[in-house]
């Protein structure tokens, strides 16, 4: 069964290759995926080690559940600390990698050292090899997956792979599977580069014994019924992810013209309907996949329609390309969205990061803090698509003064280019931003500031507060597994209540990471979707193991602390404006300029803001200093860390 999956260490450096039993109590303290690889990161790195160094630890990780009989359980996680920001590195990423992984015998890799010339890893039911990969290196995305296949002779080969964006040393490079699965943020593409390690080849076919086969697939079946049923999730399984951007910039929830505005206007060639008509106008009627294991296929096949690169196939894009390449920038074009997508997906790039930058540099051109001396001729002005697509291909290649500025971070390329350039990056923790304008919305604003991984969607984030739920409603919800009797407010422009919304999200979300379940399957964008009673039923079918939903919650809240610990072990300090808990100084001083009547005018208050923070870290457990307080850690039983367990 998955309790018999292994994780193996692998020392790139001398080759030496060791694989252990994952022992049941590690089990029940982290169960895996996301959560392991943070018990795992603590324990295999020091204080202070280089991020592209040797001795930088790169976890790659199935969750828990996946390959059993379990929904959507496909993600792979993959953490080391990130070059980008210093602090926690993490991304994770759907497909069909992990469920391989698993399949070849393995749930976790510890991956150290660097090897003289560039290698990949080829996995085979329970067998781990190093292998030679100088004629990978500079291969792209898909090219390099490919090859893999053709040189094992297997197309059923699955990859993780570093573009030439890793290679590159790109310090926001991706680690990437498939077409355009992508374990994006942070810099893991980047890790995998500095260890000249081109990727991670799997192949499986090993059993994985189910505990009570007839009631996990009885009870999957009541499952898929329940996420397919969500009518996000139908929108999803027409429109993908592009569905958000329509309802939320025509609010006034998207950031343009890097923090100017708050809509982008005349995006019509870029709203879901449209993308949907081009994507069925070149690949037919049928254009919507999935990842493994799942039933609402949220990604859309396309060819780029015109352009330089007409004809070209991909997947998505995704809500998140709509932002970093049109309302950032202000190039609302389809054609300019549908490349530049596929060229971070070839590059191995993080969307979000090199849209954010691209944007941020856009301003600085148009204030004159940058001129075209520094940007090599390019035009960086707002509306400009050929400077977007330029601006891509520099960075990845580090081309130019400026593109290699960017192409370390935004922090780092404000240091290079002096002049309060700082004040105008969207970032926390060294991280920019989603394309997402938070001032109308105090939780979601509270969601970025304080995530374990920098700006982030994906660690806290209460959605469903956006729904207007009625009170009973949203009592019901965050009173489980755990009970609470505070205040509660259906009003989105609310303040109260919401340090509790962000916590209860933060542990739903590290729970279904451990799990390796996708957040499309729980209470992320739908408020009827499943969540801790439902996953202890999942755990027990599938492992025999029982676990109560409180006792998942325990795990979620041990596994979130111990990503706290690494940050403020590598220099998190709670108001420290590169490595803080805070955000850019315009959410408090500049109004919303555009939206509907309950965005224009909004600001984050800065003292409700304080005092909100104050109230998350007292549910966290930690004192005022955003530290975990000695009673905390040895109530979750990592007081004694690093134990070195595993």
């Amino acid at each position: 069964m998955s309790l018999d999956r292994k994780i193996a260490y692998i020392d790139l450096s001398t080759g030496d290759i060791q694989t252990k039993a994952i022992p049941l109590e590690v089990r029940r303290k982290f169960l895996g995926g996301r959560g392991l690889d943070a018990y795992l990161l603590y324990n295999h790195t020091t204080q202070g080690c280089d991020p592209i160094g040797p001795d930088n630890a790169l976890m790659v990780s199935g969750g828990f559940l996946c390959a059993t009989c379990a929904s959507a359980t496909s993600r792979t996680h993959v953490m080391a600390k990130s070059p980008l920001t210093g602090l926690l590195g993490s991304a994770n990423m759907g497909g069909f990698f992990s469920p391989e992984m698993a399949w070849a015998g393995f749930h976790h890799l510890v991956i150290k050292g660097k090897a003289e010339h560039p290698v990949y890893i080829y996995i085979h039911n329970g067998e781990i090899e190093i292998r030679d990969a100088r004629d990978l290196w500079g291969l792209s995305v898909t090219e390099a997956q490919w090859a893999i296949r053709d040189k094992l002779g297997d197309q059923e080969v699955k990859s993780m792979v570093c573009g030439p964006a890793g290679e590159n040393l790109v310090r926001y490079a991706n680690v990437m599977t498939g077409i355009k699965n992508a374990g994006g943020r942070t810099g893991m593409g980047c890790v995998m580069g500095s260890k000249n390690l081109k990727a991670v080849a799997v192949r499986g076919t090993m059993d994985i014994p189910i505990a009570h086969p007839k009631e996990a697939l009885e009870f999957n079946k009541r499952f898929i019924d329940q996420i397919v049923s969500a009518k996000v999730n139908q929108t999803q399984g027409t429109l993908g992810t592009p569905f958000i951007w329509g309802a939320t910039n025509s609010w006034g929830g998207i950031r343009t013209r890097n923090f100017q505005y708050n809509q982008c206007e005349y995006a019509d060639d870029i709203e879901p309907e449209r993308l949907d008509e081009i994507a069925t106008e070149t690949m037919g009627p049928y254009h919507m996949t999935g990842c493994f294991g799942c039933q609402v296929h949220c990604r859309a096949q396309y060819k780029i329609p015109d352009g330089p690169y007409a004809g070209r196939y991909d997947e998505g894009p995704e809500y998140t390309s709509q932002g970093a390449f049109c309302g950032e920038t202000d190039t609302p074009r389809a054609t300019t969205l549908l490349t530049a997508n596929h060229l971070v997906d070839q590059y191995g790039v993080d969307n979000l990061e090199i849209g954010s930058l691209i944007s941020w540099a856009m301003e600085l051109y148009e204030l004159g803090i940058i001129t075209s001396k520094d940007t090599d001729g390019v035009d960086l002005r707002f509306g400009n698509d050929e400077a977007v697509i330029e601006m891509i291909d520099r960075i990845c290649q580090r081309k130019g003064w400026l593109a290699d500025a960017l192409a370390d971070g935004g922090v780092a390329a404000s240091k290079k280019i002096g002049k309060d350039s700082f004040s105008y990056l969207i970032q926390v923790k060294g991280m920019s931003n989603l394309h997402s304008d938070e001032r109308a919305t105090p939780a979601l604003a509270l969601n970025i500031a304080t995530s374990s991984r920098g700006s982030d969607h994906l660690r806290s984030r209460p959605a469903i507060d956006l729904y207007h739920l009625p009170e009973p409603v949203m009592r019901r919800i965050y009173s489980s597994p755990v009970p609470y009797d505070g205040p509660l407010s259906s009003e989105h422009t609310e303040y109260i209540g919401k340090a509790w919304q962000v916590f209860w999200h933060e542990n739903c979300y590290m729970a279904v990471d451990c799990l390796g379940i996708c957040k499309y399957h729980t209470t992320f964008l739908g408020a009827t979707l499943p969540n801790f009673e439902d996953w202890a039923k999942v755990i027990y079918y599938n492992t025999g193991l029982e676990f109560t939903p409180q006792e998942i919650w325990g795990v979620a809240e041990r596994c979130n602390n111990l990503e706290r610990l690494f940050n403020l072990r590598e220099g998190l300090t709670k108001d420290d404006p590169e490595k803080g808990d805070v955000l850019n100084h315009r959410y408090h001083d500049e109004p919303a300029r555009r939206g509907a009547l309950d965005v224009i005018g909004r600001v984050i208050e800065k003292d409700k803001f304080i005092k909100m923070r104050s109230e998350l870290y007292e549910h966290k457990g930690w004192n005022e200093d955003g530290l975990p307080t000695p009673e905390t850690l040895k109530r979750l039983g990592i007081d004694a860390e690093p134990s070195h367990l595993v």
